[in-house]
């Protein structure tokens, strides 16, 4: 049985640090980070990508339209 492996990729740039995402995420992989953005808001990172499963939550509730998943099949 194949499993699905995720990877999200967000745009620092226009992230406000609103995490809404992190409070989406089934795996706890995004925080708030401690570096700020050109705009001045502390952005969100992937900080345990390992345990992406791809569920798309994050980029679903992101009112910026920041994060893009990515999902890859994975064979065992």
């Amino acid at each position: 049985m194949s499993k699905i492996k995720g990877a999200i990729v967000i745009n620092t740039e226009r992230c406000k640090g609103c995490l809404l995402c992190a409070i989406a995420c089934p795996k706890d992989v995004i925080a708030v980070g401690k570096k700020v953005n050109v705009n001045g808001y502390a952005y969100v990172q992937p900080v345990r990508m390992d345990d992406c499963i791809g569920c798309a939550s994050c980029g679903i509730v992101c009112p910026d339209g920041c994060i893009t998943v990515y999902k890859k099949k994975m064979e065992d």
